[in-house]
């Protein structure tokens, strides 16, 4: 068993607990952003990626929005699913999951969004491709810059772990004002 499991298992014990609200794990995994996933907010195609996109999207009303996100969701588990593969085939998400694989289980998905709460960019495929109704957008790219959100750990059935997600503003190296955000799924019990 890793090193970190009973750690983490008793933290999760305590956390079940009425009343307890507290993510056990915040300061190593505010390290961790600032050490580590800050970075990977600099990379070009990322940045080239939000700045498309946030142009592209400049007009849309809620309804359109609304609109995405429901043929995304169809899309989600379908043969067909031309939305879901523009945005995993993008140059952008091929560089996330070349950096997500680097991170041997750490980083267990990350996933940008717009200045709508649009996925632009991800390393898997998430259920829904509208995040701006979700804490993960709203405590971050409505905050301006330096704006992060940490969430509570939870056990993810997918990948069997614990997980916590990490969420900050994504800043235009160009000009300094909020681009989109950031969500980065970490298995706490990798944390150094």
């Amino acid at each position: 068993m890793h090193r970190y499991v009973l750690p983490v298992l008793a933290t999760l014990a305590i956390s079940a607990a009425p009343g307890f609200a507290m993510n056990e794990f915040e300061g190593p995994l505010k390290d961790l952003a600032a050490a580590e996933l800050a970075g990977w907010m600099a990379e070009p195609a990322v940045i080239e990626a939000l700045r498309a996109q946030n142009a592209e999207h400049a007009g849309l009303s809620q309804a359109d929005i609304d609109g995405m996100d429901t043929a995304w969701r169809a899309e989600v588990g379908a043969a067909a699913a031309p939305m879901i593969e523009g945005v995993m085939g993008s140059p952008a998400s091929e560089v996330l999951r070349t950096r997500q694989e680097a991170t041997a289980g750490l980083v267990t998905e990350v996933f940008f969004m717009d200045n709508r709460g649009l996925n632009v960019a991800q390393s898997n495929v998430t259920s829904d491709y509208w995040q701006g109704d979700e804490a993960k957008w709203q405590n971050t790219y409505l905050v301006g810059p330096g704006g992060i959100d940490i969430s509570e750990v939870e056990f993810d059935e997918s990948s069997q772990t614990y997980q916590s997600q990490v969420s900050m503003t994504v800043v235009d190296p160009a000009d300094g004002r909020a681009l989109g955000a950031v969500t980065f799924g970490i298995d706490v019990s990798l944390l150094p």
